[in-house]
């Protein structure tokens, strides 16, 4: 996997709308393997930030999302082309 792709995997799983659904369709790994990538890519303090933030958050999961959220982006967001995504950044609810 190269580093730009690394770094795109690990900036969606910091972003608090996009659900590991979004980075499977798209990079073809799963939640345990983003785990496994952001373990091994963080600082351990950053890691442990990360996991708390992920299970206090309910828009990372399909399942857990409200009813009516069926997208994996934000309608101020830009379409996706060659893997690079343009957006606005916003304060989220799930912070800790």
């Amino acid at each position: 996997m190269e580093a730009k792709d690394i770094d795109r995997i690990i900036e969606m799983a910091w972003e608090d709308r996009t659900p590991f659904e979004a980075i499977k369709f798209q990079f073809n790994l799963t939640e345990a393997e983003v785990k496994a990538l952001m373990k091994r890519e963080l600082k351990f303090s950053s890691y442990v930030l990360w996991r708390k933030r992920v299970e206090n958050c309910a828009t990372k999961h399909l399942a857990k999302r409200v009813e009516g959220i069926d997208r994996f982006k934000s309608k101020a967001q830009r379409n996706i082309t060659n893997n690079k995504i343009s957006k606005r950044y916003e304060l989220t609810t799930c912070g800790l």
